[in-house]
């Protein structure tokens, strides 16, 4: 497999020095084409060749071989699995643990679905069995990518030994939980690392110094300034960041029963928001991340886009903003695996708009119409000017001429 070709580096070599040497990524364009004139949706990022940018967000569409081999069977481009960590038995989740929230005010069910909230776990199952299923998933995909999902206590030595239990069952790279919010923060785990810049630098630390593969950190949005832990992340060495992991919420409250939801035997906990209403949220935390990745890095750091893509025209957002890839979670469970090929048409049918031949061709080309609100008063006064300037018309007799008259009239016309 190519990824295995990239990673091939000198055994003295310590394993940031490894990974970095054959992993610096960039998102190139693919030369293995589609048909003639097809756009071509494949991309490259950290080394690792996927068929297009989706790629499965951890969470329950990856929990399992089934529903993993289901997502590689339609066409994604890859799948982060559920985050997983040594000690399963002390994860223990609840039902009902989801609550939707409809874009009608009354909540009609057949109303469409635009905020979906879950006080759901990391994964519950014992990590031997999703090891196993890692490695029969890679024996079967040996060309697709398979990313975990990891995340621990405040160890060091725990950290080392999940990363390489986790990438001796072949996975092509990690994506580090940094940022769940809600569950086991008392175990300075996710969010409760994510927002502590001092702590997130240490543990990644320990990450970089231990993995030989890829490393994303996940990033919270539930942060004053994202760009902080993002920064502080790459500094540590990891060649990626994804963004955004869901919002802390409530969802809502039953008012017949004036109990919270999602409600378990009359009670309720904040949990994580996504799904459509969360999209706009993302796409500013991304172009953040992204304008201080370019000012920043240049050594091929990516950036994996992630809150509320259920259409291509979603996932084309994020790319103009700089995302190497486009992550979808919320969207399989409300739209299905089969949601991809719907992904995939539709983005190409915007490059075609554009006759973008690759996603290199616009990725980030949105980014640099982002400025401050004291420029934008200036262009404005700018523009205001010119167009005062054009309207004003002529300023003596003598510029008057024949052939243009009318027109030279016509701009001395207020009304």
């Amino acid at each position: 497999m190519e990824s295995l070709t990239l990673r091939a580096s000198p055994a003295a070599a310590s394993p940031l020095q490894r990974r970095l040497s054959g992993r610096r990524a960039t998102s190139v364009r693919a030369t293995a084409s589609a048909s003639a004139g097809e756009p071509d949706l494949s991309v490259r990022v950290n080394g690792l060749k996927m068929p297009n940018p989706f790629v499965i967000g951890s969470g329950p569409p990856g929990t399992n071989y089934t529903v993993m081999k289901r997502a590689f069977d339609e066409g994604w481009g890859a799948v982060i699995a559920k985050t997983v960590s040594l000690d399963a038995d002390k994860v223990i989740n609840v039902t009902p643990r989801y609550a939707k929230l409809r874009a009608e005010p009354n909540g009609d069910a057949r109303s469409r679905i635009i905020g979906w909230q879950n006080i759901e776990l990391i994964s519950d199952r014992p990590l031997e069995t999703m090891l196993n299923e890692f490695k029969e998933l890679k024996k079967e995909y040996p060309d697709r990518i398979l990313i975990g999902s990891i995340m621990e206590e405040y160890n060091k030595a725990a950290w080392h030994e999940l990363i390489e239990r986790v990438e001796e069952s072949g996975v092509d790279a990690l994506e580090i939980n940094f940022s769940c919010p809600h569950g086991m923060p008392e175990r300075k785990m996710g969010a409760a690392v994510g927002q502590d810049c001092d702590l997130l630098e240490e543990v990644c630390g320990w990450i970089n110094e231990k993995a030989t593969v890829p490393v994303w950190a996940k990033m919270t949005p539930n942060i004053t300034d994202i760009t902080q832990p993002a920064r502080v992340a790459l500094k540590s060495g990891c060649e990626g960041v994804s963004a955004i992991n869901t919002i802390m919420s409530v969802m809502g409250i039953n008012l017949k029963t004036l109990r919270p939801e999602p409600c378990v035997e009359g009670y309720s906990t904040p949990g994580g928001y996504s799904a459509r209403a969360v999209h706009p949220i993302a796409l500013a935390k991304v172009m953040q991340i992204a304008r201080m990745m370019k000012e920043e890095f240049a050594d091929g750091q990516s950036l994996s886009a992630i809150g509320g893509v259920e259409t291509g025209n979603d996932a084309a957002e994020f790319i103009l903003l700089g995302a190497d890839t486009v992550q979808v979670c919320t969207g399989v469970m409300m739209h299905g695996y089969g949601l991809v090929k719907q992904l995939c048409t539709e983005l190409q049918d915007f490059m075609r708009e554009h006759n973008f031949a690759s996603i290199e061709d616009f990725r980030g080309a949105s980014l640099p119409y982002f400025t401050t609100h004291t420029d934008l008063v200036q262009r404005q006064q700018e523009a205001i000017k010119q167009r005062k300037a054009i309207r004003k018309g002529l300023q003596s007799d003598k510029d008057w001429t024949g052939d243009g008259f009318v027109k030279e009239t016509e701009s001395m016309v207020s009304n």
